[in-house]
């Protein structure tokens, strides 16, 4: 049985609104003009707007999916975000100035996966769980919307990588299980949700922009972007989470998510460049700049994340809303290390 996600408290007028239209009510009169597109307030709004699309929502009729309210809150919102982007990275057309920086292993990275490399404790890589949790338990899903918005080598090789992703045909080798596998070996709640109201906006918005990208066609080569930055980044960090757990102690099923990423995102790096985006470009070259534009924005948001976790970190804050150690733990798949201080864990 499906259990609904919780629906998460309003930050501002704009996430009341989508709450308000969620549970039913009729759509009040807000405006996006003035709201901070990269704020709490917007970026909470727009995920629960896109939410209905994924999962069920605590309270929420299924029929609100596609509710004429809700998608007249969301698509202001999904401009001033879409705006904010384009206005933070560099323009141009070029593919493949914007991916071969990504090829490249920085040897004095100093990441967030470096830092929990170096000197981690239990509480900041539960940190770290539950911020990576809102998109790692429905992992490939947003990017699943690009599948019928391609065709021939390009469409054939993306549900290739698909296929990995969703476990080859085992259920228990679904990567979003591996991540929920992980999250209870550390002590976490996996339950679909579960931390929504603990992620900042920086956390929401690395979610919403593949959101945004795969329900428009029109922003198909953005999200065929989004999704390359994902795989060829992944296998270095991969090994670094592992060797962090690992060092931390962390059971095998911790691990095992990590693992998994490092031997399957490893080719899926070379799929992804070769036969997604060459074949995409090759049939529909005017979709450059689209692509490039993916690529830089997934890079721009998970950059400007990663600066306010360290920071955050740096000055012995949580990194989360509210910290950790607050949230009363859930009654499924939560041990009692979920309700440690971040002191006591190391």
């Amino acid at each position: 049985m499906t259990v609904a996600a919780p629906l998460p408290e309003e930050r501002g007028p704009l996430s009341a609104a989508v709450r308000q239209v969620l549970l039913g009510g009729t759509a009040p009169e807000v405006t996006v003009a003035g709201a901070d597109p990269l704020g709490e307030d917007l970026q909470l709004a727009l995920y629960l707007s896109y939410e209905p699309h994924y999962r069920d929502l605590e309270g929420v009729a299924g029929e609100r999916e596609w509710d004429a309210g809700l998608l007249g809150l969301r698509r202001p919102m999904e401009e001033a975000f879409l705006g904010a982007l384009r206005e933070a990275v560099p323009g141009g057309d070029d593919v493949a100035a914007a991916l071969d920086p990504l090829l490249l292993e920085p040897v004095d990275g100093h990441g967030v996966s470096h830092r929990l490399l170096e000197d981690g404790t239990w509480a900041l890589m539960r940190e770290y769980l539950v911020h990576r949790s809102l998109y790692q338990l429905k992992e490939s899903d947003p990017q699943a919307w690009l599948i019928p918005r391609l065709e021939g080598q390009a469409k054939a090789s993306l549900v290739a990588v698909a296929y990995d992703e969703f476990g080859a045909g085992r259920g228990e080798r679904v990567h979003a299980r591996l991540f929920a596998d992980l999250m209870e070996g550390a002590g976490l709640d996996a339950s679909y949700g579960r931390y929504l109201d603990l992620a900042p906006a920086t956390t929401l918005a690395t979610v919403n922009v593949m959101s945004l990208f795969g329900l428009h066609r029109s922003l198909r080569g953005a999200a065929a972007g989004n999704f390359a930055v994902l795989e060829i980044t992944s296998p270095p960090g991969a090994r670094r989470m592992a060797k962090a757990l690992e060092r931390l102690g962390a059971e095998e099923r911790c691990v095992r998510f990590f693992t998994e990423h490092i031997e399957a995102d490893a080719v899926h790096e070379q799929v992804m460049r070769r036969d997604v985006l060459g074949d995409l470009l090759a049939r529909e070259p005017e979709l450059a700049g689209d692509v490039a534009f993916g690529i830089r924005a997934t890079v721009w948001l998970d950059e400007l994340w990663e600066s306010r976790v360290l920071a955050a970190w740096d000055h012995g804050r949580s990194s989360l809303r509210r910290p950790l150690s607050a949230v009363t733990p859930g009654a499924s798949g939560t041990s009692s290390m979920a309700g440690t201080s971040d002191t006591s864990a190391s």
